[in-house]
C-alpha cells in the first residue's frame, strides 16, 4: 500500500452515510481528505435501514422536538438533492381500540404538520380504511386511520452517491481498508491502514480524525489510545424481513403494536412489501449477524393483527439485520433510546478525534455540518456550509419529464430495464448506456433487471468488489432473482474481479 504524504486535513474512519456525509462536506470546503472502510462502503448500518427519510413521528412520544423538526427540515433539503432516489410516500395509521387514542395521534400530527417548518408535502388527515382504497389488504373491522406524509431513500445508493460527490471534490476513498491503530506524533495524527485482501500496510498522517465507524466506534477509539471520552455507544440490532405484496396500493402503514413500538408496512421494489423493524439491545456485533427466529415471529405478529391474510414464515423471501450504534443515553428500553446523534471532540497536544455517536440517515448531512463546525478550531476553512445546495450526483429537476426522455431516446430498449436504471442513476443513466439502443448492446443479462454494462459501472465507478455489492447494495437485483441466478451471477463476478481490483 502507497505511503501517503503527510499532506491531509482530514482523516475520516467509516464509509456509513455518516463518514461519507462528512468526507463529501469537508472536501466540498476545500479540505485535503481520506476515508478508509473496512469493508464496502454502506455495507453495514447505512445499507439496513427503513429506508425513509422521516421527522420520526414516535420520537414525539420522547419529547424529541429539536430532532424530530430538524428531521422534517432535511426531509425537504433531500427530496430536492436526489429526487432519483428519493421520493415522498403516504402513511397510513389504521385507528386501533385500546391502543393511542385519536386525539393523541391527531395532536401527533399537528405537532408534525408544523414542526419542520415549510413543508411541500400533503398534510396529514383522517381517512376511512375502505377495501377499495387505504383498506385494501387490511382486516375489514379496521375502519378508520390517519393519513400522513414522509419520504422513501435507496440508503446504500445515497451513501455511494455522498461519496462519488466528495471524489468529485478532491477526497480519497479506500474501500476495504482497515484502520488499524493512530497514535499523536508531531502535531498530528500517525494512522496505520491495511488493505483488508492482501495485508499489505501503510500510514496515513492527518491533523484531525473522524471516528465515524458505526457500531464500530469504540474499537476505533481504543486503536487510538482512547482518550477523556465520556460518551458511551449502545448497540441496538435492527431486524426487516421482505415478503410478497401483502396489500395494493402504493402507500406505507404504520402499524401500533400492543408493546407501544410501531412497526412499518411498505411498498418495496414494486413486487415485494418490506416490514419492520425491532429493537434489540446487544453486547456484541457476533449477535446481530442475522435475524432471529424470534425477531421474524414478532415482525409478523405485529403486521397479522391488522392483515386479511397472515403472513406466516415461509412467506419470508428476504431478510436483513443491522446494528444501531445509539448514544447510551442511560435508557433501559431500546425503542426509547435517542436517534439523535451526539459529536464528542477529544483534544490532546494540540490533536484533536471526533467521535460519532447515533444518528440516523435523515440527519446526516446536518451530523456533517455540525461536525465541520466543531471542527472549526482546529482545521479552518475557506468556505462555509454548501451541501444544502449541491445536488447529488444524477439528481435531475423534474423526474418524469427525465425519466420520459430516457424511454423516448431509446425505444427498443425493455422499459423495466430503463426504469429501474432511472431510480438508481438519475440522469447517469444516459452515460451508462452510452451508445446502447437495444438490451443486446448492453452485454451479459443476468437477470433481475441487471446487465453487464451497469455492473461494469460498479466497478469502474461506484467500488463495487463482490458480487454481493452488486446485488444488494448497488442494486437489489438478488431480489428479483433466482438462486440459480445469483450464484451464476457470482461465478461471472469473481472470473472478472481483476476488474474491480485497480478501483480505489
Amino acid at each position: 500500500m502507497t505511503q501517503a504524504a503527510d499532506g491531509l486535513d482530514l482523516l475520516v474512519v467509516g464509509g456509513g452515510i455518516n463518514g461519507a456525509g462528512i468526507a463529501r462536506d469537508a472536501a466540498g470546503r476545500g479540505l485535503r481528505v481520506a476515508l478508509v472502510e473496512q469493508g464496502d462502503f454502506g455495507g453495514a448500518t447505512s445499507s439496513a435501514s427503513t429506508k425513509l427519510i422521516h421527522g420520526g413521528l414516535r420520537y414525539l412520544e420522547h419529547y424529541e422536538f429539536r430532532l424530530v423538526a430538524e428531521a422534517l427540515a432535511e426531509r425537504e433539503v433531500l427530496l430536492r438533492l436526489a429526487p432519483h432516489i428519493a421520493w415522498p410516500l403516504r402513511f397510513v395509521m389504521p385507528q386501533v381500540a385500546g391502543l393511542r387514542p385519536a386525539w393523541m395521534i391527531r395532536t401527533g400530527l399537528w405537532l408534525y404538520d408544523h414542526l419542520g417548518g415549510r413543508i411541500s408535502l400533503p398534510k396529514s388527515r383522517t381517512v376511512r380504511l375502505a377495501p377499495d382504497g387505504y383498506g385494501a389488504g387490511l382486516d375489514p373491522r379496521i375502519t378508520r386511520g390517519f393519513a400522513y406524509s414522509d419520504a422513501w431513500v435507496d440508503d446504500a445508493r445515497l451513501v455511494i452517491l455522498n461519496l462519488r460527490s466528495a471524489q468529485a471534490h478532491g477526497a480519497l476513498l479506500m474501500p476495504r481498508t482497515r484502520f488499524v491503530s493512530a497514535e499523536r506524533r508531531d502535531g498530528r495524527w500517525q494512522a496505520t491502514i491495511e488493505d483488508a485482501r492482501t495485508g499489505a500496510r501503510g500510514t496515513l498522517r492527518a491533523r484531525v480524525l473522524v471516528n465515524a465507524a458505526g457500531p464500530w466506534v469504540k474499537p476505533v477509539l481504543d486503536a487510538t489510545g482512547g482518550g477523556d471520552v465520556p460518551a458511551r455507544v449502545q448497540l441496538v440490532k435492527g431486524s426487516h424481513v421482505v415478503v410478497p405484496r401483502a396489500y395494493p396500493g402504493e402507500h406505507a402503514f404504520i402499524l401500533q403494536n400492543h408493546d407501544k413500538r410501531i412497526v412499518f408496512m411498505i411498498p418495496y421494489e414494486r413486487r415485494f412489501t418490506l416490514i419492520g423493524t425491532t429493537d434489540v439491545a446487544v453486547q456484541g456485533l457476533a449477535e446481530a449477524r442475522a435475524i432471529s427466529v424470534e425477531e421474524t415471529r414478532y415482525l409478523l405478529d405485529a403486521v397479522n393483527r391488522y392483515l386479511a391474510r397472515p403472513l406466516v414464515e415461509h412467506d419470508v423471501v428476504w431478510s436483513y439485520t443491522g446494528v444501531r450504534p445509539l448514544y447510551d443515553d442511560g435508557s433501559n428500553d431500546p425503542s426509547e433510546i435517542t436517534r439523535d446523534y451526539t459529536l464528542v471532540v477529544d483534544d490532546r497536544d494540540g490533536v484533536a478525534q471526533l467521535a460519532v455517536f447515533g444518528g440516523k440517515i435523515t440527519t446526516y448531512r446536518r451530523l456533517a455540518e455540525a461536525a465541520l463546525d466543531k471542527l472549526q478550531p482546529w482545521l479552518g476553512s475557506a468556505r462555509g456550509a454548501w451541501t444544502h445546495e449541491e445536488p447529488l450526483p444524477g439528481a435531475v429537476k423534474d423526474v418524469a419529464i427525465a425519466r420520459d426522455l430516457l424511454r423516448a431516446r431509446r425505444p427498443a430498449m425493455p422499459q423495466p430495464l430503463l426504469e429501474a436504471l432511472f431510480r438508481r442513476h438519475g440522469a447517469l443513466a444516459d452515460e451508462i448506456l452510452g451508445d446502447a439502443r437495444t438490451l443486446a448492446d448492453l452485454g451479459r443479462d443476468f437477470g433481475g433487471g441487471l446487465c453487464e454494462r451497469e455492473v461494469q459501472w460498479f466497478v469502474e465507478h461506484e467500488w463495487a468488489g463482490s458480487a454481493d455489492d452488486v446485488l444488494w447494495r448497488r442494486t437489489k437485483a438478488g431480489l428479483h432473482m433466482s438462486v440459480a441466478q445469483r450464484a451464476d451471477f457470482a461465478r461471472w463476478f469473481d472470473r472478472h474481479r481483476h476488474r474491480a481490483a485497480t478501483i480505489g
